[in-house]
């Protein structure tokens, strides 16, 4: 699992609910914008299912991967 505070998490789920863009930053690649469909578990890890705000192409996330996350409106 991430090793996200509780504020990050509810940070999450708000941008979730809102479906406001979100920008994650991986370990070793550039910044991934993104709209946040849902999280859920899926093989014990966390997982972000996204659009991509501009195609609507769908995009899996895991939070494992994820170093930093912020919202962007």
């Amino acid at each position: 699992m991430a090793h996200f505070s509780p504020r990050q998490y509810d940070v999450l789920e708000r941008a979730i609910v809102d479906r406001t863009r979100i920008a994650i930053y991986r370990s070793g690649d550039r910044e991934v914008v993104i709209v946040p469909r849902s999280l859920r578990v899926v093989g014990g890890r966390e997982r972000i299912d996204a659009t991509h705000p501009t195609t609507g192409d769908p995009i899996s996330i895991y939070l494992d991967e994820v170093v930093d996350f912020e919202v962007v409106g």
